[in-house]
């Protein structure tokens, strides 16, 4: 079983998850303590729901929420609202070894979690917890699920086990079966306001001004902001960002642009993709926006968001092929 880099969790959002660096206390983001306070507050009146789905735009921290909330109810020794951190379940949650945790996510190169994955879900949550009075299972991202797996997952969902909790992470709610939602009870995450998430990054750097460049390569995307301090990622960033802020002016090239991107994931170059195009819809007036160039963006902004579609459904695209056919459309649109 596998967890998260520094309680870092989630497919495609937070880090691919790695045992090590694992705080022995795992607690929510400052901008979560409104969520977490209702949380508890459902905890202590013994009216947490058995499905939980936490749901918002990616980078919000929704994994990191789920790790916390888990670790919380394993714990044999809570304090102040958080895992203790010191208990036998808490240096077996830290260390991956805990027999009444699970986390489900796409394994290896995969893009979807399984069936074969959810059946031994099932049969784990069937048991009885061997630890303590909780077993807890996350998926992340839950939209991950595919149509077999979803399908085997509705039982769990609609005769749950006791004292079994499941903890759905969604970036996209819209890629979660209807079926699969009106069994779990919804909290959205929100991304914090600017100020607050300035303020975060720069505890966690120390450095400031590379805080405020980063999130603004990442726009607003905190967590995302993190990412790229953390990886000496900046530099290539604000070059890709230069490269298509050039191209939407007409004074780039997408064969650049092609260059700075060549090692990108295609979930990675989409997304960008998919940023900058909302970023240059934003900026458009009314006129603009009835304008030839602005259908024209929003039908590029389409087509962007139906590769991703594809790309999370399992497909693997030919990159060249992918990368050449937006190039393509790219310079049509914007130049």
């Amino acid at each position: 079983m596998s967890y998260c880099s520094a309680g870092v969790c989630g497919a495609n959002e937070e880090s691919a998850p790695v045992i090590s660096d694992i705080p022995a206390t795992s607690t929510a983001l400052p901008w979560q303590a409104d969520v977490w306070s209702h949380l508890l507050q459902q905890i202590e009146k013994q009216q947490l729901p058995h499905a939980l789905l936490l749901t918002g735009v990616q980078h919000s921290g929704k994994a990191r929420l789920a790790l916390a909330l888990a670790r919380l109810l394993l714990c044999h020794q809570p304090e102040s609202g958080n895992n203790c951190g010191k208990c036998h379940a808490c240096e077996l949650s830290r260390s991956g070894s805990h027999g009444d945790f699970r986390w489900l996510e796409p394994e290896g190169s995969s893009r979807v979690i399984k069936i074969d994955q959810v059946r031994d879900l099932v049969e784990f949550a069937g048991k009885t917890a061997s630890l303590g009075r909780h077993k807890l299972v996350v998926l992340s991202p839950a939209e991950s699920l595919n149509t077999a797996a979803a399908n085997a997952l509705l039982k769990s969902l609609e005769e749950p086990s006791s004292g079994t909790y499941i903890i759905l992470v969604c970036h996209r709610l819209q890629g979660l079966p209807a079926t699969i939602r009106s069994r779990c009870q919804t909290l959205k995450l929100t991304m914090p306001d600017p100020q607050i998430s300035l303020s975060w990054l720069d505890r966690q750097t120390g450095n400031s001004a590379d805080s405020e460049k980063a999130l603004h390569l990442a726009h607003g995307q905190v967590l995302l902001a993190e990412k790229l301090i953390q990886e000496g990622a900046l530099d290539a960033a604000a070059a890709i960002r230069s490269a298509l802020d050039a191209l939407g002016s007409g004074q780039g090239s997408v064969q650049g642009l092609g260059v700075l991107m060549a090692n990108e994931p295609v979930e990675d170059l989409l997304s960008q993709l998919h940023e900058h195009l909302e970023q240059l819809v934003h900026k458009m007036d009314a006129l603009a926006l009835s304008s030839k160039t602005g259908r024209a963006t929003f039908g590029l902004l389409d087509e962007v968001v139906r590769l991703q579609r594809v790309v999370y459904s399992g497909a693997n695209p030919n990159r060249q092929l992918l990368v050449d056919s937006l190039s393509a459309r790219f310079e049509m649109v914007l130049t």
